[in-house]
């Protein structure tokens, strides 16, 4: 029987019998199935929160692609009176303060469009990555024991990102662009339906095309973040790992490793990019050569008399215009294409549900606070491992006030019973109870509340000593931290720092000593004045000396607190009112130290183990 490691569990790795690759397949053939641009309809709420911005944003779309489109009447207005008998310089000049006045117009409306786009895309852009950020904090261990950390981040930072460039740059782009053909067709069918006919005959030519090479520069998108997202994952686990890296001597494998999944994404991507290039060539190539077979036609219609020379000169201005505008479509559909494949990413994060989650009417727990525990015949086994329980009709009970310690083998399941206090999960059948009350009927934000944890290696977090001692109660006063910390035996070690409490402890507090971490972290615990303290392992990166210190000032945070205790090293235990031996996910043994020496059962033979090697 084993269960997975310390309480903080790892995100991001995946379950029991499956292996990386088969995660990131299995993900990416998810999303090749189903992406589509239909994904950015997910983005319309946001939009719609700030439908102000987007009014701005289409009123000046409109505005700048109406002054394009008039820019070719100007140009008409000019060409077709310069061959008039006694024409009037001034009338000219006119006439071309008209084509000013609409470049002006032109000017204006783009940079307005530019400004109202960009402001709205990254303001939606910004809405959308603390919701998704926000949302990722609900999630529970479940879900990151399929999904690696790496995977998320890489979803989180770079998918969304590319959401960003088009709804930034791209969408604005694209809409110009469409309303831009659309407005030039519907005038080149006014100023000559002959000629229009022929440039819709040469329509569908460019948009096989894009249909053609479009879904196959879909798949190279799909596979190209996915071969991102191995590359950052990778990366990512050799760095939380540095020192094991670098202790068995294996940097220049991690480097290798990176570096081949860097090489995989940079074929994707330059497969991607040749279909691509390959697909805006021939939307070129047959658009400006329609456009130059169409002209020619114009042009010997011009010889004939049947088109003025200002309308062959519009009809050419807005030929070109529209060719252009399909081209750039072509550009950007790409765009389009890889922002809907990060999108659908992204709303995989979104769609996640937490397995535990507060009921639609959370039971309230009670009012003070008792600090009472119960576990009636509780089975359970992780996601993935149904055949493995880590607890098997697991039954205990704990009144207010007391002190209880969990003993017992690896991997007897000791861990478990915390993550399951915790709400981390449910159990597949019995009940978790605290202060009477069932924790699934119960708000699991309302039942953390009334615990502190401290465990066998609490993360820490970047910033100052203070700011990690206030995570456990952002509320706390500064004298209320100082006693945490010298509760703690931690006021030493943090006044010999350059700014004492203040002083920068860099990523992860990996400045400080594993012992130095450890008493940082049961200050944290100290100063939420938490009904229960869960214990695993607090001592284990201490010293002898430093042991002694902290176990005695934990016995004094103990008073009055409801304790649960998990240790390997039973000389902490000793003083414990009731010890349960653990193994393979049940209770074998109960009582105290004495006692269970007296039965000369498994706590017997391990306290025979440690002691008589001590």
């Amino acid at each position: 029987m084993s269960e997975p490691g310390p309480v903080d569990v790892a995100p991001g790795r995946p379950s029991a019998g499956q292996s990386m690759a088969q995660t990131l397949a299995e993900a990416a053939a998810r999303r090749d199935r189903s992406r589509n641009v239909g994904a950015l309809r997910r983005l319309t709420p946001y939009l719609r929160a700030h439908w102000r911005r987007a009014m701005a944003a289409t009123f000046f779309l409109l505005l700048s692609t109406g002054a394009t489109l008039g820019m070719s009447g100007a140009i008409r207005l000019v060409v077709d009176h310069l061959t008039d008998p006694g024409l009037d310089p001034a009338t000219v000049d006119r006439r071309f303060l008209v084509v000013g006045a609409v470049a002006l117009t032109l000017a204006f409306s783009t940079a307005f469009r530019f400004y109202s786009v960009t402001s709205l895309g990254e303001r939606v852009i910004a809405d959308l990555r603390k919701q998704t950020y926000g949302h990722i904090l609900t999630l529970d261990p479940a879900f990151f024991l399929q999904t690696r950390t790496g995977e998320v981040l890489s979803r989180l930072t770079t998918d969304i990102s590319i959401v960003e460039s088009l709804i930034a740059t791209s969408i604005s782009v694209a809409l110009r662009n469409f309303l831009t053909f659309v407005g030039a067709l519907i005038l080149l069918v006014i100023v000559s339906p002959s000629l229009t006919g022929m440039v819709l005959l040469i329509f569908p030519f460019v948009i096989a095309p894009l249909i053609l090479f479009g879904r196959r520069v879909r798949r190279l998108t799909a596979s190209a973040q996915d071969r991102f997202a191995e590359a950052v994952g990778s990366a990512g686990e050799s760095l939380d790992a540095l020192e094991t890296v670098q202790a068995f001597g294996r940097e220049r494998a991690a480097a290798d490793g990176f570096g081949s999944a860097v090489e995989n994404a940079f074929g994707a991507q330059m497969r991607r990019i040749t279909m691509r290039a390959i697909m805006t060539a021939a939307v070129i190539v047959l658009v400006f050569g329609g456009v130059v077979v169409v002209f020619w036609l114009g042009v010997r219609a011009g010889l004939r008399g049947d088109i003025s020379w200002g309308a062959l000169f519009q009809f050419a201005f807005l030929s070109v215009m529209a060719a252009g505008s399909v081209g750039a479509l072509g550009e950007t559909w790409g765009d389009v294409q890889k922002a809907a494949g990060a999108m659908e990413r992204v709303g995989e994060l979104l769609d996640a549900r937490p397995g535990v989650a507060a009921p639609p009417n959370p039971v309230a727990l009670p009012t003070p606070p008792r600090g009472e525990l119960a576990f009636e015949n509780v089975t359970f086994a992780y996601p993935g491992r149904p055949d493995l329980p880590a607890l098997q009709d697991f039954s205990l009970a704990v009144r207010p006030g007391e002190r209880v310690a969990l003993v017992g083998p690896s991997g007897g399941g000791k861990s478990t019973v915390f993550r399951l206090l915790l709400r981390f999960y449910d159990p597949q059948t019995g009940r978790v109870s605290v202060d009477g009350v069932d924790v699934r009927d119960a708000d699991p934000v309302e039942v953390r509340a009334r615990m502190a944890l401290v465990a066998q290696d609490s993360p820490l977090f970047s910033g100052t000593a203070v700011e990690n001692v206030r995570f456990g109660r952002a509320d706390a006063g500064e004298a209320e931290v100082r006693a945490a910390v010298r509760a703690a035996q931690a006021e030493g070690f943090l006044a010999a720092l350059p700014e004492g409490l203040s002083t920068q402890v860099g990523d992860r507090a990996r400045t400080l000593s594993g012992g130095q971490r450890q008493r940082l972290a049961i200050a944290r615990a100290l100063i939420r004045q938490a009904p229960i303290l869960l214990l695993d392992e607090a001592t284990s990166a201490l010293d002898a000396e430093n042991e002694h210190l902290v176990q005695r000032a934990l016995d004094e945070a103990m008073k009055g607190h409801t304790t649960l205790v998990i240790a390997h090293r039973l000389a902490t235990v000793l003083k414990a009112d009731r010890i349960v031996v653990m193994d393979q996910g049940r209770v074998v043994e109960e009582g105290t130290h004495a006692d269970l020496v007296a039965r000369s059962g498994l706590y017997a033979r391990l306290a025979a183990l440690q002691f008589e090697a001590a």
